[in-house]
């Protein structure tokens, strides 16, 4: 039976003291060749002992395990199984030679053997260095693939930030909207209610004052009625035949009211305060809500760029750090519309600044994010205080405009149109044909640090 520390030292695959041992991440130590070869007879990387799987195809020497295993050979006076792998099996000699035809270490006297006649060797350490520079030169792709591999983890964890930044802007921004939506709803609940109160209190007051007057003539006509009555109809004495005359003069000198009509429009007028309601607030809605016939992507801005909160408006200031995600434009100042145009005919007006450069039309979808535009776009720009129409199929045009303020780009896909005009002298600008085959996007480049802003929709 093998004493305690002997049995700690002990490889549980060979059941041998450990030779060159390694360790898995569950903390598990085997020989490294004892290791290799369980694993490739059941072709799966597990811990013998605990069955834990191993993300290690090469898991690293057990140095401290080692240390151990000499320390107990040494306590014995025996060699260790390094010590015995170092010399030669054949003459116990120390192998100082790597033979370059073998491809294996040999002694001074394998040398001189006839077995190895002709053949040429090299000192081990220097073979040893080389293998190392090889396996160096071998293993740099995946040194530079395990950088990449972290550089993308750290952009992700930057993506996972930025999203919670965007998630709580965008709510920050819905809430804002809702709560201009609600407090116009209550105020206009609010109103229409007043009117409904109005409408009640006016009609109750003319009931109420035609109820008075209708009281003081059944009041009047009660008096006559009951006096008459006690006085001559219900008296049985011989007076009624000499005062009959008298009695008749009496009523009638009194006058007969008209009889009572009814009161025309005295009912609260539902159809006004119910009829289409839901209609007219809508209508009504209409003219507090904006309309922006075009929508800018934030997840595509060049880092330089700032959208405003409604994404219609867009400044150049100082880089930020955003998620280089695959849609963000990089080597120009550049924003898309959120949605394309792959048909018919669209148009959007935009408002300029006459500072550094600004540049605005429609680019296909197939333009690189990340490297130059070379091609797929057609537009027009201010650069160094003139315009000029651009397109990757044409050399640049000069236009013959010396101030632009607010643009209208129009877009007739079908046609293979984009034109633009100069909204306030109403004049034509330019035209570019081209037979588009892509879906296209709005676009905007700008280096001011005023906004260029999307107009809204003319109503």
């Amino acid at each position: 039976m093998l004493l305690q520390s002997e049995k700690d030292l002990t490889c549980t695959l060979c059941c041998n003291i450990f030779k060159d041992p390694v360790k898995l991440e569950c903390s598990h130590s085997f020989c490294k060749d004892c290791l290799q070869t369980e694993w490739t007879e059941k072709q799966t990387r597990q811990c013998p002992l605990c069955q834990e799987i191993s993300l290690l195809r090469d898991p690293p020497r057990n140095f401290m395990m080692k240390n151990l295993c000499f320390a107990f050979f040494l306590g014995r006076g025996q060699k260790t199984p390094t010590e015995s792998e170092d010399l030669c099996s054949l003459h116990s000699e120390k192998l100082k030679l790597f033979c370059l035809d073998h491809k294996e270490p040999v002694c001074l006297i394998c040398r001189d053997s006839k077995e190895h006649e002709d053949h040429s060797f090299r000192p081990i350490d220097e073979t040893m260095q080389d293998h190392r520079d090889e396996l160096q030169t071998y293993l740099m792709p995946f040194k530079e693939k395990l950088k990449l591999f972290k550089q993308a983890l750290e952009n992700f964890d930057e993506t996972a930030e930025h999203i919670k930044v965007q998630a709580k802007r965008t709510e920050m921004h819905i809430k804002d909207q809702f709560k201009k939506l609600h407090q116009f709803l209550q105020e206009e609940e609010e109103a229409r209610i007043t009117a409904l109160r109005e409408e009640e209190e006016q009609k109750s007051q003319v009931i109420k004052e035609k109820k008075e007057d209708l009281s003081k003539n059944i009041k009047a006509l009660s008096e006559t009625v009951t006096a008459t009555e006690e006085e001559f109809i219900r008296s049985e004495n011989m007076s009624l035949l000499q005062d009959y005359k008298t009695a008749k003069e009496r009523l009638q000198q009194c006058p007969l009211l008209d009889d009572p009509q009814p009161l025309s429009g005295a009912l609260i007028d539902e159809a006004k305060h119910l009829g289409n309601l839901s209609y007219s607030i809508w209508t009504k809605m209409k003219h507090m809500v904006s309309f922006f016939p075009v929508i800018l992507d934030p997840n595509t801005a060049e880092p330089h760029l700032t959208l405003s909160e409604d994404l219609t408006g867009v400044t150049f200031g100082p880089r930020q750090k955003l998620p280089d995600n695959p849609e963000r434009f990089e080597q120009r100042h550049c924003v898309i519309s959120h949605e394309s145009f792959s048909s018919g005919t669209h148009s959007w007006d935009v408002e300029v600044r006459n500072e550094e450069f600004w540049g605005l039309g429609v680019l296909s979808e197939s333009v690189p994010r990340k490297g130059q535009i070379q091609a797929g776009f057609w537009g027009i720009c201010l650069c160094n205080g003139s315009y000029a129409a651009i397109s990757h199929a044409l050399p640049n045009k000069a236009l013959p405009v010396t101030k632009l303020q607010k643009i209208r780009v129009h877009l007739d896909w079908d046609e293979g149109e984009v034109s633009f005009f100069d909204l306030d002298a109403n004049n034509y600008i330019h035209t570019f044909n081209h037979a588009f085959t892509e879906n296209l996007f709005a676009y905007i480049c700008t280096k001011n640090a005023s906004p260029l802003k999307i107009l809204q929709a003319t109503k």
